[in-house]
């Protein structure tokens, strides 16, 4: 990066517990065991106050993860591919995934990931503890989201939806990709247990986070603790698209 070219400042916005915009500006590299030719930056992590850990990892050339992601017996992970094409395994099942192409691997089930371009790849990675449900199990999900129809959310012609996991309650955690048309919106604020991890894939937009209207664009990382207030709306002139996680399908433990 060298000197700065201006005084120092940042769009971040971190408020442990509750909720975070993390500017693409100011990422950092974090070295993970494992990952080879990448530069990995943390994103949502328990130090935030999320349960999941969220990561945007650059695969160089021939960058990969050679000792696997994942893979313990209560911990199921996810990978979307922002842009680039790689090679993605899952136990001795292989796949090619381009740009909008994903893979989710149940609790005991590694993960390797190879950059198969000769150029950077780049991708959102996501793991969390899997909560068991009595006589339920997931399995191995892969697809792309471009081969996915979006559908028309809460009734507004405006606003798209795509789920990337099934619904189905073996699952306790979805994957969803959600677009806003130039000056569509959430339908109203909301506020509700669930939490969110999202990456902003296209377009600018204003978010409400915690009654904070922020602005917030193509690249950024929000961070969406439970029962922070939550809304959009997409400002400019291309749609604002982000893929984001959340967790579902479970009651609350006391």
């Amino acid at each position: 990066m060298g000197y700065p070219k201006d005084l120092l400042a940042s769009r971040s916005i971190i408020e442990h517990g509750k909720y975070a915009l993390i500017a693409p500006e100011g990422l950092v590299n974090n070295v993970i065991p494992g990952f080879e030719n990448c530069i990995i930056s943390i994103l949502g992590s328990p130090k935030l106050g999320a349960s999941f850990v969220d990561y945007v990892v650059t695969m160089k050339i021939g960058g990969r993860n050679s000792d696997g992601f994942g893979g313990q017996v209560d911990v199921e992970t996810f990978v979307y591919v922002i842009e680039g094409e790689i090679k993605a395994s899952a136990g001795d099942q292989e796949f090619v995934l381009n740009e909008s192409g994903y893979l989710y691997c149940p609790p005991g089930t590694k993960m390797y990931l190879e950059n198969l371009k000769d150029t950077e790849s780049k991708l959102f990675l996501y793991k969390q503890k899997y909560r068991p449900l009595k006589g339920r199990k997931p399995w191995v999900v892969s697809n792309h989201a471009n081969k996915i129809e979006y559908q028309i959310y809460d009734g507004m012609h405006n606003v798209h939806l795509k789920d990337l996991l099934p619904t189905d309650i073996d699952f306790d955690m979805n994957f969803h990709i959600l677009s806003f048309d130039p000056a569509a919106s959430h339908p109203f604020i909301e506020t509700h247990v669930q939490e969110h991890g999202a990456y902003l894939l296209t377009g600018e937009g204003m978010y409400n986070l915690d009654n904070k209207w922020v602005p917030v664009k193509k690249g950024d990382y929000i961070f969406m603790g439970p029962y922070v207030h939550q809304a959009a709306y997409a400002i400019g002139r291309e749609n604002l698209t982000y893929v984001y996680s959340k967790d579902c399908n479970r009651d609350v433990e006391l």
